[in-house]
């Protein structure tokens, strides 16, 4: 009888949830760059973000827990505005992040090289700006990066093609612009190939996996066409400039000739 009342005060004096002050970082600085003007996140509050997680469950809407931390967000088709915050790094435990489908704005931070579990990263159908950080290539593990249908600009980072994980990889309908990296339009045998339809959309992309691109001057028989033109026309106005000519100077001679026969005298 003694041992059961010990374990049931033991088990009351436990919190019912765990606190995390990096999670608890993480979650208020996202907070407070996203704007919610549909108020679906109306239980993301301080008071929560001190206690997310109890074991396996979380008591924030699109979060999800493992052993006590968030290790998956995914607040999609919410119609967020706002910004990613850099201090969602914090979230050191994180696996998945889905932000997709939202009205959400700024750069992509280069902050999220610490999220080192990340797999899954998915901010499509955005906002965003700026260029893709190629720190992301230290997060070994992804699976998936999903940018597709941003403003994002500049070149596709090479280092990306070194993710040996990486299975999903989609940056089509942006404003990107140079070649696209060999190590990710044309993997080895060993590593999964993407398709043209990562990259399709971005009006200065070029390379394989894309088809060639249309040139926008002119092709070489239409240079050599308009140079055989103005050639031949310049030779046509040539010759007939010396006609021309001759037949004025012999005009000329012939009206000479006939003046000096008047002024010649009879014999």
């Amino acid at each position: 009888m003694g041992l059961l009342i010990l374990v049931l005060l033991t088990c009351a004096a436990l919190p019912l949830a765990s606190s995390d002050p990096s999670d608890e970082a993480c979650l208020t600085h996202l907070s407070q760059s996203l704007k919610d003007p549909l108020k679906n996140l109306q239980n993301w509050t301080t008071s929560t973000f001190a206690y997310p997680c109890s074991g396996f469950t979380s008591y924030l809407p699109g979060a999800t827990c493992n052993n006590g931390r968030i290790y998956k967000l995914s607040l999609t088709n919410l119609s967020l505005q706002g910004s990613i915050s850099p201090f969602l790094s914090n979230c050191t435990n994180l696996q998945s992040l889905d932000l997709s489908s939202n009205s959400i704005s700024g750069p992509i931070p280069q902050d999220l090289e610490y999220l080192v579990n990340l797999a899954v990263l998915n901010l499509s159908s955005n906002r965003l700006e700026g260029e893709i950080p190629p720190q992301l290539t230290l997060c070994a593990y992804l699976n998936v990066i999903d940018l597709h249908d941003n403003l994002l600009v500049g070149q596709i980072p090479q280092q990306l093609g070194l993710l040996a994980r990486l299975s999903a990889f989609d940056v089509s309908y942006n404003k990107l612009s140079g070649p696209i990296p060999a190590s990710l339009g044309n993997r080895s045998v060993n590593l999964p190939r993407f398709n043209a339809t990562s990259f399709e959309g971005n009006k200065d992309l070029y390379g394989y996996p894309l088809p060639p691109m249309k040139s926008k001057g002119l092709s070489v028989l239409a240079i050599v066409g308009i140079g055989l033109g103005s050639g031949l026309a310049s030779l046509v106005l040539s010759f007939t400039g010396v006609c021309i000519w001759l037949k004025i100077t012999e005009e000329k001679m012939a009206s000479e000739e006939g003046k000096i026969s008047q002024l010649m005298p009879d014999y």
